[in-house]
């Protein structure tokens, strides 16, 4: 593999139809390996990381199956992200500036959209799960707001009247901290990552000692699988695992464009996926085991358990610290990127700060607490973004690793003029959007006409289609255009 080379072209102003002062190349690349790390323990702490995980109890797995399940998965992320991270370290660019170099300058709208309608649900879907842990805060420090805390009696669109209160305190919190900018989000992961280890640790601590260890069973599931049907359930938990960071993988290039170094950002890539991940899948399989036979039933849900403890101290403790790791997660995987998706469309219309309140308004209206419900839910939800996010990914590698063999001219990347020889589409590349159409389509038919467990497999089949079909029609144009 060569080595990334960001050139220039020559050209030193660039269009103001393509860029502002957040869109532009960094002039200054700061983030270590323990940013990196941080970052990933913010993703992988949060309450949505921790229901996933235990989501695939349901599919009838044994608690080591599930631990394996999550490695391999997680490892394969690990790969995945440093594919990704390379071209927007090297140049200094986010991801929809990226996409340019496939989709053409201006047909980088397509991808910068597509990622950011998706990272408005997974906005809704984060808060929603922050939110939750403040209801419980609240319900247990003022017992009498109970009932309107139930949305069978106080409720609108799914919502009690106290969630809707929680979600909207949610909302305004996450937007004080995206407001200050990259700094200030900088430091608030370094804290987040952290600080949830503490409390998993005590809940799992207390849980184990409370139950004692020789009744925790950690064959939790209720359904007995055997022979190769297990062996083919842990494949889909596998793709499960890649759907779920797949988010955050796709645009991982609009962090990864701060680290000082590609070695750097791989480093903590490292630290913060298997490493990080070992340790805290160990503490959800373990948590998980130990609340059987302390509560009489599992309970994956892991603001569930804390608000079945006794001490209330405990219960606001604990919430309060999911309900800050998820925050962190929610404001760089989904609050940042679509900031730079959305302002890509308009650079001079639209800054990194209105896009990222475009996202935050979408999310509220999308009733993101209907997309979690359920473990079925769940699985439906992450296989429907990830038939869209695959062929993003699939383009976006085929086309920098393949087709561009690691060479980027940055200066190209911010010109529409006509005079001059760029080396970029100007307008819309067809090959990138076709492929990225096509992929999406089988992915998407994969997860409405497939078994649930077909389904799971829908990032790996539009990422791999769009992969394919961007390679092998730029080579045959390129060579066609070679032979006249």
């Amino acid at each position: 593999m060569t080595d990334t080379v960001a050139t220039t072209s020559g050209t030193t102003a660039y269009d103001p139809r393509l860029t502002n002062e957040d869109l532009a190349p960094l002039k200054e690349q700061t983030w270590t390996s323990y940013n990196f790390f941080a970052f990933w323990m913010s993703d992988v702490h949060s309450v949505g990381g921790y229901l996933t995980a235990g989501s695939l109890f349901a599919l009838g797995l044994a608690a080591w199956q599930v631990l394996v399940a999550l490695l391999v998965g997680i490892s394969i992320v690990y790969l995945l992200c440093n594919l990704v991270a390379r071209p927007s370290q090297a140049t200094g660019t986010p991801y929809p500036v990226i996409s340019r170099v496939s989709f053409g300058v201006l047909g980088a709208n397509v991808p910068a959209i597509i990622r950011g309608l998706i990272a408005v649900a997974w906005y809704g879907i984060q808060t929603y799960l922050a939110s939750h842990s403040l209801v419980i805060v609240a319900v247990t420090l003022w017992p009498g707001l109970a009932p309107a805390a139930d949305v069978q009696q106080y409720g609108f669109l799914g919502l009690s009247l106290v969630g809707w209160v929680a979600y909207l305190v949610m909302w305004v919190a996450q937007a004080a901290v995206f407001w200050k900018g990259m700094e200030a989000i900088r430091r608030f992961i370094d804290f987040c990552g952290p600080a949830v280890y503490v409390v998993m640790f005590l809940l799992a601590g207390y849980l184990v000692f409370t139950a004692g260890i020789e009744n925790i069973d950690l064959n939790l599931s209720e359904v007995s699988l055997s022979g190769w049907l297990v062996v083919g359930t842990m494949v889909v938990a596998i793709a499960l695992v890649v759907s779920y960071f797949s988010g955050p993988m796709l645009n991982y290039g609009d962090f990864a464009r701060y680290g000082r170094t590609f070695a750097a950002v791989k480093r903590g890539n490292f630290l913060g996926l298997p490493v990080n991940f070992i340790v805290f899948a160990l503490l959800v399989v373990i948590t998980a085991a130990a609340t059987k036979p302390v509560f009489g039933e599992l309970i994956t849900d892991p603001v569930e358990t804390v608000a079945r403890l006794g001490s209330t101290f405990a219960i606001v403790l604990g919430a309060l610290t999911f309900m800050i790791a998820t925050v962190g997660i929610n404001i760089v995987a989904n609050f940042v990127s679509p900031a730079f998706d959305f302002s890509n469309v308009s650079p001079q219309k639209i800054s990194w700060r209105t896009g990222g309140m475009i996202a935050a308004v979408g999310s509220v209206l999308i009733t993101p607490w209907n997309l979690y419900s359920s473990p079925a839910v769940i699985h439906y939800t992450l296989d429907t973004l990830g038939a869209f996010i695959g062929p993003l990914y699939g383009v976006l590698i085929a086309d920098y690793y393949l087709v561009q063999k690691q060479q980027v001219v940055v200066d190209d990347l911010y010109a529409l003029d006509d005079d001059g020889t760029y080396h970029y589409t100007k307008g819309v590349n067809r090959i990138a959007v076709a492929a990225t159409a096509v992929g999406a389509v089988l992915a998407m038919l994969l997860v409405f006409l497939g078994s649930s467990d077909a389904a799971s497999f829908s990032w790996f089949v539009g990422a791999g289609v769009a992969f394919g079909l961007h390679w092998a029609l730029s080579r045959r144009t390129a060579v066609a255009a070679e032979a006249q």
